[in-house]
């Protein structure tokens, strides 16, 4: 009678499966005969074949893999007493009592004797490490490792990331030889020394995820649970780590070069990559899954208005209008949603300020990288273990007017620095950026009013409507897109007070044309025939402007 006995390693439990049918499924999906309810195992993973030469193992496509004693599976591999099957976190060891022989046919004759040939000695068989996991084996490396290298008392200051990742590959090279016997074929060394020297120097399972660079935002729920975000759509990938003690390790690392911490006392946290990357984490008690992180890539090269024109984020209209605007100072607002792009509109915007210029940006963490010279960049600071010592935006942009800016650029105002960004805007530092949260240009200028309230002067709602009123002269709303694709929605002037309320003039918009068959949304920019008041006031002076850019 075949069966399986099926080892759970993760759980450490086992049971057996008895099964007579000619085709026996296994896989995630409840209509499997044997069903294994894991992330890393298919719908329809594998399945056994009893066939007149026995039985047969075939993989169906699965997106990890099925593998057994002499690698994955590819196409039909025969099995045997003993056979042993490996699926994600699960072994299967096969066995069969009574499996009939091929029968053969008597002879018609004698055959003539034939003196048998002497056979050499057969090889002895290499023997597999009993019920062994990728797991418990790069536990196992990564130990020895820390021993042989002693990685806990190592100075690091002393050597470049490239020095130590390379010594560490040395090192577990080695022990990934020494260990060979105890590897099972199916997993390949380079792979497994790889990984090790990725958890022992780097950021583990994320390593390959960051160097991808068609992923923008890499999603950590849990050790076991890694999604990214692709195209603008998420979807979930095969990595993991070993438990939640190598990821927290792995936050811990990214915080040490920035001096930041996480811990049950601070247990959330913002933070950023050596290349700009934006940093969330956040641990139990906060967070009831588990360690939770959330990186949000940088490009690798910073995106220039030609990248946003060829991506349809905005065309080249609005491209000039925006240069020529940044160029006569005006004050600008970038809203929008979460991940609609803001940051990289603002870095392209920040841009076209004239290089002569002194610029001072400040921000929660550092993110922009304008391309001029004469830059200063300020990044708020948490408090310490005791509480004590936090700088937020705020002290930063007060402190900011002491500097002899020509620009102030705030990555995002969040609270009572809203206040303080337009009493600078209204003091002679025309031509200053920022961004908010937002979902659409009045509703910006909503938040920007209640963010001022946040500054805790009790302020009446006309003074402040005044003050937004007099110093911002353009909103830009951005958006994403159900497809995923990111645009400039409007570019809108405030172009004074009515009674109580703030007019507002769009100069471009995005319209909607459809929907494509792939879900695409199809539309384009367009001019609403509005000219905005300073470039009235740029022909007045004898300037030149383009009058077809507000066709």
């Amino acid at each position: 009678m075949p069966r399986l006995k099926v080892i759970d390693k993760k759980f450490n439990r086992s049971k057996e499966v008895v099964f007579t049918d000619t085709e026996f499924t296994i896989g995630k999906a409840q209509g499997n005969h044997l069903v294994l309810d894991r992330f890393n195992v298919s719908r329809n993973h594998c399945k056994i074949v009893r066939g007149s030469g026995g039985f047969t193992l075939q993989d169906c496509n699965s997106t990890n893999g099925t593998f057994t004693e002499a690698g994955r599976v590819s196409g039909t591999v025969p099995l045997r007493e003993g056979s042993q099957i490996f699926i994600g976190d699960f072994l299967l060891v096969f066995s069969c009592d009574g499996v009939p022989q091929a029968e053969t046919a008597a002879p018609a004759h004698k055959p003539p004797a034939v003196k048998p040939r002497r056979r050499p000695a057969p090889r002895p068989e290499r023997k597999e490490p009993e019920h062994v996991t990728p797991v418990e084996l790069k536990k196992k490396i990564h130990a020895t490792l820390l021993d042989d290298l002693d990685l806990r008392h190592i100075d690091i200051s002393d050597h470049s990331h490239e020095e130590l990742r390379k010594k560490a590959h040395e090192v577990t090279k080695t022990i990934v030889a020494r260990l060979a016997p105890e590897i099972p074929r199916w997993l390949g060394h380079e792979d497994l020394v790889k990984e090790v020297v990725d958890e022992a120097v780097g950021l583990g399972p994320l390593e390959d995820l960051l160097a991808d660079r068609t992923i923008d935002e890499v999603m950590v729920n849990n050790w076991d649970t890694v999604y990214i975000e692709r195209n603008g759509k998420i979807e979930r990938t095969t990595k993991r780590f070993t438990d939640n003690k190598q990821l927290l390790a792995v936050i811990r690392r990214i915080l040490a070069p920035i001096g930041r911490r996480v811990d049950e006392s601070s247990p959330m946290v913002d933070a950023r990559l050596s290349d700009g990357s934006r940093v969330n984490a956040i641990i139990p008690p906060l967070s009831l899954t588990g360690p939770t992180l959330t990186i949000r890539k940088f490009a690798y090269e910073p995106f220039v208005a030609e990248d946003l024109i060829n991506f349809g984020t905005m065309n080249g209209r609005m491209c000039d209008f925006l240069r020529l605007s940044v160029k006569n100072r005006q004050n600008m607002l970038i809203s929008g949603g979460t991940g609609s792009g803001k940051t990289t509109f603002l870095n392209v915007v920040s841009s076209f300020i004239h290089p002569d210029e002194r610029i001072v940006t400040i921000e929660d963490s550092a993110e922009l990288k304008l391309p001029q010279e004469h830059v200063i960049s300020l990044e708020s600071k948490p408090p310490n273990i005791e509480g004590h010592g936090a700088i937020p935006i705020r002290k930063l942009v007060i402190n900011s007017l002491r500097m002899r800016p020509n620009r102030i650029i705030v990555g995002e105002c969040r609270g009572g620095e809203a206040l303080d960004m337009l009493q600078a805007m209204n003091t002679g530092h025309d031509g200053s950026l920022t961004t908010l949260h937002a979902n659409s240009p009045r509703d910006a200028l909503a938040r920007l009013e209640t963010m001022v309230l946040m500054a805790g002067l009790e302020l009446p709602a006309r003074a402040i409507r005044d003050q937004v009123a007099s110093a911002i002269n353009l909103i830009v709303h951005t958006a994403r897109l159900p497809d995923g694709k990111r645009k400039v929605m409007a570019i809108t002037e405030l172009t004074g007070m009515e009674g109580d309320v703030i007019t507002l003039q769009d100069v471009y918009v995005f319209k909607q044309t459809g929907i494509g068959p792939d879900g695409e949304i199809l539309g384009h920019h367009e001019g609403t025939g509005g000219v905005p008041k300073f470039v009235h006031g740029l022909k007045q002076r004898g300037i030149e402007v383009d009058m077809q850019l507000f066709g």
